[in-house]
């Protein structure tokens, strides 16, 4: 296949954000799988001072951070309103653009999930992988999240909020927690991802001590009630047609799932698919999609859920809307279990992005 016919891919990787290293992860594996007899790809590595560059070196300089000092880094960005949507690539005091087809956002966390990078390939007319404006949006605050899935009758566990400026009343809202919740109650910050900032308090003194980490990676600051039960995933995939996965069991190896059982120690097991009954495993599958759904999702999310012991409901933790893509991750292992391979499914991905573009402008149906 010539060159001129291949789809051009920008891959987006680092990032400005806590999981700027599991972004790199992910990118490595999603480099290694992508094919390259049907892509061109361009990646694009932005540091966590936030400066672009269009990479191209080795994908092992990706994953130990190398690859910021490689002498062939080029600044790079996107720009609304060109003509020609596309990288705009600054060498030897002059700019030149690279045409781009589609955009594979391989960022997690702030700046990333978040909408905002969405909506910058938005206002540069750019095909991207994953949700849109608005899910991803909602989707990583979990406050706002959780107002959409009461509103819609999705069950989810009981939880709580609070913001910054209401701490001179942290007294008050610890004591409503204690008694709307129990103990222990695990609390996050609203806006963050893969277990960052994450604590589970047993008791007003470990939460307070919670609260104070959670504001050190946001302004709002969320509480849920412990629920004792499995904790189950589902990979969801789809734009008006969607479909999910049968859920697998993350089986941790901590006291909860935590940022070092995901991305590094690799220690927590998965069972593919969850120990449930063949009727729970359906329920969950269709919640999942409900979910997708009511949180405006597109493209793909990994929709999390608590199942819990005695009563066996089925309680939504959250929605991933850009779900790590390691070789450890679950979202790829899920996919890979329901008979997809990894190229196949970023394959999937890439046609699911070009098709809601082209429906956007009007181009399809």
């Amino acid at each position: 296949m010539e060159n001129s016919t291949k789809c051009k891919v920008a891959v987006l990787f680092g990032g400005a954000s806590s999981e700027h290293e599991v972004s790199r992860m992910s990118t490595a594996s999603v480099l290694r799988n992508l094919n390259t007899n049907r892509y061109e790809i361009l990646p694009v590595g932005i540091t966590k001072e936030g400066r672009w560059y269009l990479y191209a070196g080795p994908v092992e300089e990706i994953l130990s951070g190398a690859w910021e000092q490689h002498p062939g880094n080029l600044p790079v960005s996107i720009c609304p309103g060109l003509e020609q949507a596309g990288l705009t690539v600054f060498e030897g005091g002059a700019c030149r653009t690279i045409p781009v087809d589609v955009v594979f956002p391989v960022l997690h966390g702030k700046n990333g999930e978040d909408g905002t990078i969405q909506g910058l390939l938005e206002l540069a007319g750019l095909p991207y992988v994953g949700c849109g404006v608005l899910g991803s949006a909602v989707c990583m605050d979990k406050i706002t999240a959780n107002r959409v899935l009461d509103a819609a009758g999705i069950p989810r566990c009981a939880w709580d909020s609070m913001e910054a400026w209401e701490l001179p009343q942290l007294d008050a809202i610890i004591a409503r927690v204690e008694q709307r919740l129990g103990w222990p109650v695990f609390v996050k910050p609203s806006n963050a991802g893969s277990s960052v900032g994450v604590s589970k308090a047993k008791d007003a003194e470990a939460l307070r001590q919670a609260v104070a980490l959670a504001l050190q990676h946001d302004s709002r600051v969320i509480f849920e009630r412990f629920v004792r039960g499995q904790e189950v995933e589902c990979a969801v995939r789809g734009n008006d047609d969607v479909a999910s996965t049968l859920p697998g069991e993350v089986l941790a190896s901590d006291e909860f799932y935590t940022y070092d059982d995901k991305y590094i120690s690799g220690t927590s097991r998965v069972a593919i698919p969850a120990r449930l009954s063949e009727e729970k495993l359906r329920e969950v599958q269709e919640t999942a999609v409900r979910a997708y759904r009511a949180l405006g999702c597109r493209g793909l999310t990994r929709v999390d859920f608590f199942v819990e012991e005695g009563t066996g409901q089925v309680l939504v933790n959250e929605a991933n809307t850009m779900p790590g893509f390691t070789d450890i991750s679950m979202y790829p292992k899920l996919m890979l279990a329901a008979g997809e391979s990894y190229a196949g499914l970023l394959d999937r991905l890439i046609a699911l992005a070009l098709e809601r573009a082209a429906k956007s402008h009007g181009d399809g149906e």
